[in-house]
């Protein structure tokens, strides 16, 4: 019995020990050390590639294509007709107007040689005239309406993109064609309105799109709309492309706009830095250090005042760590 009581007492000791060590031993910690790099603040924005002059080619009327062009990608010039729509029943109406000015004109003519032979009055042949001026407006504004039917380029360019095809049915609300001039591009994106006292005009800014893997590609904010939008709660701006830019008219974009950047700076990790400092381990102890931070992006923080160059930084901070408390270094990442 005494033995089994002995036994018993040192598996308390034990387990007392353990629980002791489990919770006031050394707490795991991975840690950093500090670096130094290169530091910037940025807004981000998403937006969309376009040319800098474009137009969209959109019917006044929703007819039926009869004729349209297979010239997506050819340059073309303004007045280029590129489609026509079903015009039939406005050229029947045409030729009925210009049938009738024929015969108006022809009673002119007869009513002006009886005036010359005094059998027909000045009145008559005025009105006449005034018949005839009446049907050439018509015929005017027949003509406009059958022109109206024809889907002409707006402006020199290319065919961007052609979205309809011979037999379709379009009208106002399609946009047949984009034409415009393939260069100059630019970026036109949104920006939080909380983030419009951030950017001016002229700051650099990273482009990333999924088809260029991670590739930073440059740009430069040209102008900012001076009206925001009060819905979205966004403001348009527009990001100046360098002709060489592999981006493509089209391509969705993540914008980083520059706001500051700072250049060979001690750097730790953003998740370091808790309630204005960091945790560095010193002689196997967790000591916090007050911090004194600059520019702080998604994953590093500038660090203007705190731990030196290559000392270990604890991140990320174990729940209830306090300055003092053992700690034992676990990864290093």
């Amino acid at each position: 019995m005494r033995r089994t009581g002995t036994l018993l007492a040192l598996g308390a000791a034990l387990a007392a020990a353990y629980v002791a060590w489990v919770y006031w031993g050394p707490t795991p910690v991975a840690v950093t050390p500090v670096v130094r790099g290169d530091a910037a603040e940025v807004v981000y924005a998403t937006g969309a590639v376009e040319p800098v002059r474009w137009a969209k080619v959109v019917p006044l009327q929703r007819r039926r294509l009869i004729e349209i062009c297979d010239c997506e990608g050819d340059t073309v010039t303004a007045g280029t007709i590129l489609a026509r729509q079903d015009d039939a029943e406005e050229r029947a109406a045409l030729a009925e107007i210009e049938a009738r000015h024929e015969r108006l004109e022809a009673d002119r003519k007869r009513l002006a040689g009886l005036l010359e032979r005094n059998a027909a009055s000045l009145t008559a042949v005025e009105q006449a005239a005034t018949a005839v001026l009446e049907a050439e407006a018509r015929i005017a504004a027949a003509k406009e309406r059958v022109d109206a039917l024809r889907l002409r380029a707006p402006i020199d360019g290319v065919v961007l993109r052609q979205d309809f095809f011979t037999g379709e049915i379009v009208g106002p609300g399609d946009v047949v064609f984009w034409v415009g001039p393939p260069k100059p591009l630019r970026v036109v994106a949104e920006v939080n309105e909380e983030d419009m006292g951030r950017i001016v005009i002229g700051m650099r800014v990273l482009l990333r799109n999924d088809a260029f893997g991670g590739r930073v590609l440059q740009g430069v904010l040209r102008t900012i709309t001076p009206k925001g939008d009060p819905v979205s709660k966004t403001f348009r701006v527009h990001i100046e492309l360098p002709d060489d830019t592999p981006l493509m008219i089209g391509m969705s974009v993540e914008a980083n706009i520059v706001s500051r950047e700072a250049t060979g700076v001690p750097l730790v990790p953003a998740d370091a830095v808790v309630d204005g400092k960091v945790f560095v381990l010193r002689d196997g102890r967790a000591v916090a250090v007050p911090v004194k931070t600059g520019i702080r992006g998604t994953r590093m923080t500038e660090l203007l005042e705190g731990p030196r160059e290559g000392e270990a930084v604890i991140v990320p901070v174990p729940p209830g760590l306090v300055s003092g408390h053992r700690a034992r270094i676990e990864t290093r990442p």
